[in-house]
């Protein structure tokens, strides 16, 4: 693996964090196909970190750099314990969640209903910061329910960022706490580019990113075009990974992408020592089957990992045969 990627060249590009999708397994199969992107892990909240089991939740690759730690919560003492905790892992950088609207996040007082509470927002990252050895950054809705993003949000940036938050992602659409299912909010409520552009021209001095909505790559150079700082991309880069990530080195001048077929074969030692540790094949594979999403093959390849991986024994022998569905239809 080459020299580490700094944060400030992972801006760029990032990869969501992902409830149940973007584990540590998901994050090493991402960065055989970019070695630069940010890549993020699941929210894990703060209680969790303080009191449950701390290398379940943080353990990584040091393969998987540039990579981020969100944290989910709302009590300052507790997201600067869990901030100070996280020191020990060297994450490249600590996310605060206050953009995630599920139910079990709102009944728990953080994710995006803080977007009403910027005062305590400014109060948990202070905290954080002051526990943290690399930079906190928030990812955050442009405002909830009948909040117009166009007055809260400048505001809440504002607060947050004399808190000492440099950097903020901003997932573009406006979360409905009631009414709506996570899913619906991912998609109901409508885009709105223009005012995360505004941000950017308003706070030059900070590094926005946004996200919401971006599928393609062309999508994330032309919203870098116009003067945004990073794209986050979510389900897309899961479901279409080698689309999304193989050729996003590009947006650094570099020339790094891999055929979809060498990064299977790149995957076969750290699956071999997952199964040796007593793993499944299908906790890997589950995050592969997109990977031939539009090219010959893609349907058998699915079928078979689908339908094998997660039996009792399935090993690389099975990897191999999906791949052979692959090579012969292409």
């Amino acid at each position: 693996m080459q020299d580490r990627p700094t944060k400030d060249h992972a801006h760029k590009l990032s990869v969501a964090p992902m409830m149940d999708w973007t584990d540590r397994h998901c994050r090493f199969f991402h960065r055989l196909m970019t070695r630069r992107a940010m890549l993020y892990t699941e929210m894990v909240t703060a209680p969790a970190v303080i009191h449950g089991p701390k290398p379940r939740l943080l353990d990584y690759s040091d393969a998987e750099h540039p990579i981020a730690l969100q944290l989910g919560g709302s009590d300052p003492r507790e997201l600067a314990q869990a901030t100070a905790i996280a020191r020990d892992w060297h994450y490249d950088e600590i996310n605060l969640n206050v953009g995630c609207p599920s139910d079990r996040v709102q009944s728990g007082c953080f994710g995006a209903v803080l977007m009403e509470r910027p005062a305590l927002v400014a109060d948990c990252v202070a905290a954080m910061i002051g526990e943290s050895a690399v930079p906190v950054t928030v990812k955050c809705r442009i405002g909830v329910d009948d909040q117009l993003p166009e007055q809260i949000l400048p505001d809440f940036i504002d607060r947050v960022s004399r808190a000492g938050v440099r950097h903020f992602v901003i997932h573009a659409r406006k979360a409905w706490l009631q009414g709506l299912s996570p899913k619906e909010n991912r998609e109901i409520p409508p885009l709105d580019y223009a005012l995360v552009q505004q941000i950017k021209r308003d706070f030059p001095d900070l590094t926005i990113c946004i996200n919401g909505g971006v599928t393609t790559l062309a999508q994330a150079r032309d919203l870098l075009a116009l003067g945004l700082d990073g794209v986050m991309i979510g389900r897309a880069a899961y479901h279409d990974p080698a689309s999304v990530l193989i050729g996003a080195d590009a947006l650094w001048g570099e020339d790094h992408a891999p055929d979809p077929v060498a990064v299977v074969r790149a995957m076969h030692p750290y699956i071999a020592a997952h199964l040796g540790q007593g793993g499944r094949l299908h906790q890997i594979t589950r995050h592969m089957l997109g990977l031939f999403t539009g090219r010959p093959g893609a349907r058998h390849w699915r079928r078979t990992l689908s339908e094998g991986a997660s039996r009792d024994g399935a090993g690389l022998d099975l990897l191999d045969r999906a791949l052979d569905q692959v090579r012969l239809a292409a």
